[in-house]
């Protein structure tokens, strides 16, 4: 069989992705002391959730969430599905099957396939699918097409000796009034006793948030606390711009992610508590459910039209 020749971006993803010859093993002791740090915490933080009777189940979006405007994190979004915010989780489905795919590829194959399955799943953006008429519906195929191909072209073709994983999920702990949790959009690598070697990757079909890396560093955390091993890499690969963007972990990213997530849960439970909530008008504000009755929002917003006007 002929070696696949890879496109320059192909080779350039690859480069960063490529693990160093040097294998990455942390210090024992230091991660064993960070794990044993966040558990004490995180344990006396849950022992107060479970004094109210409720639980809390904090995942990445419901992190930044209760970091930002606290009042739109109780009250939630005033979310409903469209044809363009359908687009990104389609594109993750086609993605993902792809990762698998042992037919021809055919990116229009993939993303009828991606639609019949998150249909036939009956939630989430199912029913919206289902309802769509034809034009609406080739409406949405264009978009999407066009992420599979610039995945195809952009990012290399998994090695099944990468172990790549789709979807992968994370929780930790077990059980108990708080849990923590995650889905990477794909994982490669696995980690050979204490050496790191996993790869955590977030898709994205947008631009590039500030946020975006929070979430990976909370992943990061994440596999931490689940393994005792920390991956050796995060990274978020745009499809637009065929660029990846990667973090290398490290101790201090893992402590910084700590504390930010430490942050956020202490904030949950007192809101949990009690606590009257903190308004924080931010970009959000656009599509709070309260965004017709705040009036900081409504402030804040006036002033970003302002100043972009």
């Amino acid at each position: 069989m002929e070696p696949v020749q890879l496109t320059p971006a192909q080779e350039s993803t690859l480069e960063v992705l490529r693990r160093d010859a040097e294998p990455l093993v942390f210090e024992r002791d230091r991660v064993d002391t960070l794990i044993a740090e966040f558990t004490d915490a995180f344990e006396h933080l849950a022992s107060r959730v479970e004094a109210t009777g409720g639980d809390l189940f904090i995942n990445k979006s419901r992190l930044t969430s209760v970091l930002g405007c606290e009042e739109q994190h109780l009250n939630g979004d005033s979310f409903e599905w469209n044809t363009r915010n359908a687009v990104g989780t389609v594109c993750h489905r086609a993605i993902e099957l792809l990762v698998h795919w042992r037919a021809e590829i055919i990116p229009a194959d993939l993303v009828d396939e991606a639609i019949a399955r998150l249909i036939e799943a009956g939630s989430g953006v199912g029913p919206f699918l289902a309802g769509l008429r034809e034009a609406a519906l080739a409406d949405l195929r264009g978009p999407c097409i066009d992420a599979v191909v610039k995945f195809l072209e952009t990012f290399p073709p998994l090695d099944r000796r990468w172990a790549p994983v789709v979807e992968s999920s994370l929780r930790w702990p077990a059980r108990g009034a708080v849990t923590l949790a995650g889905k990477a959009d794909l994982v490669i690598g696995r980690s050979a006793g204490p050496e790191s070697r996993k790869v955590i990757i977030d898709l994205k079909t947008g631009g590039a948030y500030p946020n975006h890396l929070d979430d990976l560093r909370f992943y990061a955390l994440l596999e931490t606390l689940r393994t005792g091993v920390p991956p050796r890499k995060v990274a978020g690969f745009y499809l637009d711009a065929g660029r990846v963007v990667p973090e290398d972990v490290t101790l201090e990213m893992l402590r910084s992610a700590m504390h930010r997530t430490l942050d956020g849960l202490g904030s949950a439970v007192e809101l949990l508590e009690g606590r009257s909530p903190v308004k924080r008008p931010q970009s959000s504000c656009r599509w709070c459910s309260l965004n017709g009755e705040c009036e900081e929002g409504i402030a804040h917003l006036a002033e970003l039209a302002d100043r972009y006007d």
